[in-house]
């Protein structure tokens, strides 16, 4: 719909031009999604009078989800309460878990979508450089695991460089099982404790329209991923243009990296012509890196 595509476009010029952070677009589409399904849900392609089966409430649903709650928090926020204990709020451990900890109550859209946010509080925060998160995500990629395994490699490289007293090996090993465990262990908190509720709200117009204005928001964000990450690998050199409430990454033309742009072109062809897989793209792809390299 014309919302859901204006959405989008919004979208991504928030974070490509504006720099807004990626919780406010997340909270400002849901509300704008919560409008919708109470006065107009058709401009979200939903229709009120669509029939919806409304299940029997789970018996001791409210029971289960305090119980789950309270068990899960403990879980998630038990080695960030010991690190400060042990290193001092101040530690680099520390300053992971909290963030991770934010990045995993926002994982809306998948790793994609989350991947503009950490790059760009990643890079500002100086715990990796723009080549690196790209090198993270190239990593994650080669992994049968999700793509949002690229938080191990940025936790790995923060921690080795402001080790906070400690061996720096021994730090990046600590930074990346604290972002490891922060990313995954809230999502078994949601599954255990929302299990219950989750065939009721499948008939709640609000909730609906709220899922698809926030994924029409994802579309955008994954648009400007696609873009910072295009001008970061394939232009050596990179400028930012700022104003008084914008801020734009400009490549150098001059400075593109003809190789870089000619992988990028046949996995393009591969993908969209020639409609091969992902395993077998990403295959050929390490391949012809390997070659490039020799060969530059």
């Amino acid at each position: 719909t014309p919302l859901l595509i204006g959405l989008a476009v919004a979208a991504f010029f928030g974070l490509f031009v504006f720099n807004l952070p990626f919780p406010l677009i997340i909270i400002a589409c849901a509300v704008i999604g919560v409008a919708a399904g109470i006065y107009a849900p058709h401009l979200v392609g939903l229709s009120p009078e669509e029939p919806h089966e409304r299940p029997e409430p789970v018996e001791g649903r409210w029971n289960n989800a305090l119980r789950v709650t309270v068990l899960g928090l403990a879980i998630w926020w038990a080695p960030v309460l010991f690190a400060w204990l042990v290193l001092g709020g101040n530690s680099i451990i520390v300053e992971l878990g909290l963030f991770f900890s934010k990045l995993a109550v926002l994982t809306f859209g998948g790793a994609y979508a989350l991947l503009a946010w950490l790059a760009q509080e990643a890079v500002t925060r100086g715990w990796v450089d723009a080549l690196e998160m790209a090198d993270g995500l190239g990593l994650a990629e080669t992994t049968p695991g999700p793509t949002i395994l690229v938080t191990q490699f940025v936790g790995f490289l923060a921690a080795f460089r402001d080790s906070s007293g400690l061996p720096p090996y021994v730090a990046a090993i600590f930074g990346a099982l604290m972002t490891t465990w922060v990313t995954f262990a809230p999502s078994f908190l949601w599954i255990f404790a929302g299990a219950p509720f989750v065939e009721e709200l499948r008939g709640n117009l609000r909730v609906a329209a709220a899922l698809r204005t926030i994924s029409a928001a994802v579309v955008g964000v994954i648009a400007n991923l696609g873009l910072w990450f295009a001008i970061h690998v394939m232009f050596l050199d990179v400028s930012t243009i700022a104003g008084l409430f914008w801020r734009i990454t400009v490549p150098e033309f001059g400075s593109i990296d003809g190789w870089a742009a000619l992988l990028a072109l046949v996995a393009f062809g591969l993908i969209f012509g020639a409609r091969f897989g992902l395993v077998p793209v990403i295959g050929i792809m390490a391949a012809l890196g390997v070659v490039v390299r020799f060969i530059a």
